[in-house]
């Protein structure tokens, strides 16, 4: 029979407080995060780290202590691997996880892929829509692992999945939910898609598609909930998780629930890159952002959860798995002809 390894990719967080400036400065040491040569970006890590690792654990102590993302990753690596196996009766498929900035890493994971004999990998990033900052990231680091691993099993990789259907099918869903739940308020409601956002000058100097896969994604949304009778009006695209002293991407989301405050908009905050709970939805979204709201005079605020194991997004993944398979799919994952970033695009990998 043969053997499939799926690697999920994302980015992990600490399992305790103790991890939380370590896991800070294995982000900051990526050079897709901060560009500069060693040894400067070294010296860069260790003070970025050290500087926000008190703010960092105030965070996860809201969280019990510890970022809850490989609990829910795990639970969709298994649910994944259900859905797989009884789709490929022929074929044994495993679902693995490889998180970048804390364990499991790419060489602990990329030692199970041997051990498990794979004939074939599948790599899987959990961000719907490409950075360099992320997927190119994972995608780099587990190369270099594999090849000083000797894996050399014939290797497909989905790159992004922004306007998959399934993936919006899902979103729209508990979009629709959200709203029946603000409309119940005399406000009018404004629905802001939120992102994490990036430095302006990583999506200017490396021509990231990040941006411009978010816009589509949301649009995607709008528009499937539009086919089905439901109109949103009012929407626009946001950007939280904003540190240090760059020029970041916008509007920023605090920004966007502040003009909602004065403007007398209830409030529906759909985290668009984010299928996992973890920091930026757990505490972000749900305590700092929901207290500025009420600060600004914003009486409903509803707040989208992550797609989590929800079971049409189970099945877009495992859809996206089984095109790429057959031959149906290049790299971008969305079976047209021609690539989904624009020429503009430069860092896109089919550029």
């Amino acid at each position: 029979m043969k053997r499939l390894a799926v690697v999920l990719f994302n980015l992990g967080g600490p399992d305790s407080l103790k991890a939380v400036q370590p896991f800070l400065f294995n982000l900051f040491i990526d050079p897709a995060i901060i560009t500069a040569p060693q040894p400067f970006r070294w010296l860069l890590a260790k003070f970025i780290s050290s500087k926000r690792t008190s703010v960092a654990r105030e965070i996860y102590q809201h969280m019990g202590g510890r970022s809850p993302i490989l609990e829910l990753t795990k639970d969709q690596a298994q649910a994944l691997q259900t859905r797989l196996n009884a789709k490929l009766p022929d074929t044994e498929v495993k679902v693995f996880i490889s998180m970048r900035y804390w364990h499991p890493f790419s060489q602990q994971t990329v030692q199970d892929v041997k051990d498990f004999a794979a004939d074939e990998v599948m790599l899987l990033p959990l961000y719907p829509q490409y950075s360099t900052t992320t997927t190119e990231s994972s995608f780099s680091d587990w190369d270099i692992t594999a090849q000083k691993a000797g894996l050399a099993v014939p290797t497909k990789r989905i790159c992004c999945y922004p306007t998959e259907p399934s993936f919006i099918a899902a979103q729209a869903a508990l979009l629709a939910a959200g709203l029946e739940q603000a409309q119940k308020s005399d406000e009018p409601v404004r629905v802001l898609f939120s992102a994490h956002g990036l430095p302006k000058k990583i999506v200017d100097d490396k021509a990231d598609p990040y941006p411009h896969q978010i816009e589509r994604g949301a649009e995607a949304i709008v528009d499937h909930l539009k086919a089905q009778g439901v109109m949103i009006d009012d929407w626009r695209i946001c950007y939280q998780s904003r540190v240090g002293r760059l020029e970041w991407i916008g509007p920023a989301t605090e920004d966007e629930i502040k003009r909602a405050g004065r403007e007398g908009k209830a409030l529906v905050v759909l985290p668009l890159a984010f299928v996992s709970e973890h920091s930026e939805t757990l505490v972000e979204l749900d305590i700092e952002y929901k207290e500025l709201a009420v600060e600004h005079g914003i009486t409903t605020y509803v707040r989208i959860a992550a797609l989590g194991t929800d079971e049409t997004f189970i099945n877009g993944l495992s859809d996206l798995v089984t095109n790429t398979l057959a031959g149906d799919t290049g790299l971008c994952a969305q079976g047209q002809a021609t690539r989904l970033c624009s020429e503009s695009d430069r860092a896109c990998p089919l550029s």
